[in-house]
């Protein structure tokens, strides 16, 4: 008998363009609280240690905001963000 295994979006997100590409689907949905999931599954992805200090977060900003039912400041986001080498933009919808 074969098992499965439950999905796990980090296994996914190796490259920048893949997690750039997951970020954009996330952000298309419009739900805030996926998007900060989303980063920090990008975050598990690179090793949460490896991204904090990236950001210029504590390991608990990533872990406590960045996860579901996490409330990550926007100054967590935009760091979170620059590490990645994107930013917040704000553009006409439509």
């Amino acid at each position: 008998m074969n098992a499965t295994r439950e999905f796990d979006a980090a296994d996914y997100l190796a490259t920048p363009e893949d997690r750039v590409a997951y970020l954009e689907a996330l952000i298309e949905d419009g739900d805030a609280m996926l998007i900060a999931e989303g980063i920090g599954e990008i975050a598990r992805a690179m090793g949460a240690s490896a991204f904090a200090r990236e950001a210029g977060l504590s390991r608990e900003a990533v872990y406590k905001g960045l996860v579901e039912g996490g409330n990550p400041t926007l100054e967590t986001l935009t760091k979170s963000l620059k590490a990645l080498g994107l930013r917040l933009a704000v553009v006409p919808a439509g």
